[in-house]
């Protein structure tokens, strides 16, 4: 699991600190692999961030990474054909808990970032696409490489994560089990407020530097 979240981690740094309107006509995976680089090498750099420290963590989250992800999207993936029949309060509602979660997810992860690298992949996908799969392998001091793939959509702001696969699973479909299990008990309105629990557990919990 805390191999998982570190993936999911460095995964996502790959979209931080980008200005989508200055570079909305490079590639996904020009982009993806440029900034992937910039951005964990400055987290592996931070010795507040390798050390642990919440605030500055957090921080580099809500600035470089939340921009650049389509929680919005993920949520109505993840929640699936119980979307349709949510409130728009509903929807927002949990799409904010759900951001939170993945926010804590994130920060949680990034202090673990060690000596990884990200390998990327041909794109295979046409110039008019909107929506693509860019490929990539995490190489690791020990054991075989890790494969490490992300969806991403095009829209007015420019291209956003939507989705990722660590090991052959995409991260959607994992909490599509858990939702589904959860509102089945409660409803929507069940899952947002077990989703709201585990924020307050996991905000309460500091985050743990890497060794």
């Amino acid at each position: 699991m805390k191999l998982i979240k570190q993936l999911i981690a460095m995964s996502t740094l790959a979209f931080a600190a980008f200005g989508a309107a200055a570079q909305g006509n490079e590639a996904p995976d020009v982009l993806v692999k440029r900034i992937s680089n910039d951005v964990i090498d400055t987290a592996k750099a931070d010795k507040d961030i390798q050390s642990g420290n919440q605030q500055k963590v957090m921080a580099l989250v809500d600035s470089k990474i939340l921009p650049h992800v389509d929680f919005q999207r993920m949520t109505a993936l993840a929640a699936g054909r119980f979307w349709r029949d949510a409130t728009p309060d509903q929807k927002t509602r949990l799409s904010n808990e759900f951001r939170t979660l993945l926010i804590h997810t994130y920060s949680g992860a990034l202090s673990q970032i060690k000596n990884e690298t990200v390998e990327f992949k041909p794109l295979r996908a046409e110039p008019a696409d909107t929506v693509v799969e860019v490929r990539s392998q995490v190489n690791v001091a020990r054991g075989e490489p890790i494969q490490l793939n992300y969806r991403l959509a095009k829209g007015p702001s420019g291209w956003k994560i939507f989705d990722i696969n660590v090991l052959g699973a995409w991260l959607v479909e994992t909490y599509k089990g858990t939702f589904a299990t959860e509102i089945g008990k409660g409803g929507i309105d069940g899952l947002i407020a077990k989703l709201a629990e585990r924020n307050k557990q996991l905000a309460n919990k500091p985050v743990k530097a890497g060794k």
